[in-house]
C-alpha cells in the first residue's frame, strides 16, 4: 500500500514504464540510479538493458519485500536509504532514471546536478507544471530561476505526458517525463557564478516589477548597469534570455565606473 507522508503514487502501466526507459537513451554499459523503485517494475526493465541498477528505496517494507523479489538479479543494487543523502561521488558516470514523489523534485534535482561531473542524463517523472517550468523559454508564466538554473547545467527535453490515471493512488494532478542531458560545460560563460544566480533569483523575486526596480538590492546603479549590459531598464525578468542575464552578471561584477 503507498504511503501519503512518502508522497507515493505508483505507476503500473507497462507501456508507459518502457517509453520511460526508452526515453533515458540507455545503453548496455550504462549505470543507472533508479531512485524510489517502488514495486520495482522499472528497476527489472532497467536491469534488462544496463550493466548496473542502483535503486535506492526509503520505504523498510518495499525494501525488504523487493530484497526478495531482486535477489535473482546479479545486476541490481538494492540500498535502502535517502537518495538525497546517497554519496552519489563515489559512483563513476552514471544515469538517473526515477519516477519521484513529487515533493522533493527541486531538491532531487540541485542534488544530482551537484554530481554533474559524473552524471551523464537525468530521466524522471515529475509533476507537468514543474516540468513545463523546467523547460520553458523566456516570455512566458512558466519561465523563472528553475528553468534558468537547469537550462545552465543541462538541455531538458519534455518527452511526453504521462495521465494521473496511470497511477495508484491516482495523484491530483499529471504528471510528465522529461529527460536532461548534462552539459559538459554551462551552457553560457560567466565570471562570477554566485552573481550570476543571485541575480537570477533576485529578478524573479518581484518578477512582475521591471528590473529597473527588482534588481535595486544588488547594486544603487542599476539603470546604469543595465544600459552598459544592453538591456532596457523597464523589461521585466521573464524576458531576459539566459545569455543576457549572464552578460548583466558580468557586468554587475565590474568595479563601479
Amino acid at each position: 500500500m503507498a504511503k501519503k507522508r512518502l508522497g507515493q503514487n505508483f505507476l503500473f502501466d507497462p507501456s508507459i514504464l518502457k517509453r520511460i526507459v526508452q526515453a533515458a537513451r540507455l545503453s548496455p554499459d550504462d549505470t543507472v540510479v533508479e531512485i524510489g523503485p517502488g514495486p520495482g517494475r522499472m528497476t527489472v526493465m532497467l536491469a534488462g538493458c544496463v550493466k548496473k541498477v542502483i535503486a535506492i528505496e526509503l520505504d523498510r517494507e518495499l525494501y525488504e519485500r523487493l530484497s526478495s523479489e531482486l535477489s535473482g538479479y546479479d545486476n541490481i543494487d538494492l540500498v535502502h536509504g535517502d537518495a538525497l543523502k546517497f554519496p552519489y561521488e563515489t559512483l563513476g558516470e552514471f544515469k538517473v532514471v526515477a519516477n519521484i514523489p513529487y515533493y522533493i523534485t527541486t531538491p532531487i534535482l540541485f542534488k544530482l546536478l551537484e554530481h554533474r561531473d559524473r552524471l551523464i542524463s537525468i530521466t524522471v517523472t515529475i509533476q507537468k507544471e514543474v516540468a513545463e517550468r523546467i523547460v520553458a523559454r523566456p516570455g512566458g508564466k512558466e519561465y523563472g530561476v528553475l528553468s534558468l538554473m537547469i537550462q545552465y547545467y543541462g538541455n531538458p527535453k519534455l518527452e511526453f505526458i504521462v495521465p494521473r490515471g496511470a497511477f495508484r493512488p491516482v495523484p491530483k494532478v499529471d504528471s510528465a517525463v522529461i529527460h536532461i542531458e548534462i552539459s559538459q560545460r554551462p551552457s553560457v560563460a560567466v565570471k562570477d557564478e554566485k552573481l550570476f544566480f543571485r541575480v537570477i533569483k533576485t529578478a524573479f523575486s518581484q518578477r512582475r516589477k521591471m528590473l529597473l526596480n527588482s534588481l535595486k538590492p544588488i547594486t544603487v546603479d542599476i539603470k546604469e548597469r543595465l544600459i552598459l549590459a544592453g538591456i532596457e531598464p523597464s523589461r521585466r525578468p521573464e524576458t531576459l534570455s539566459i545569455e543576457e542575464f549572464a552578460r548583466l552578471a558580468d557586468v554587475l561584477g565590474e568595479p563601479a565606473p
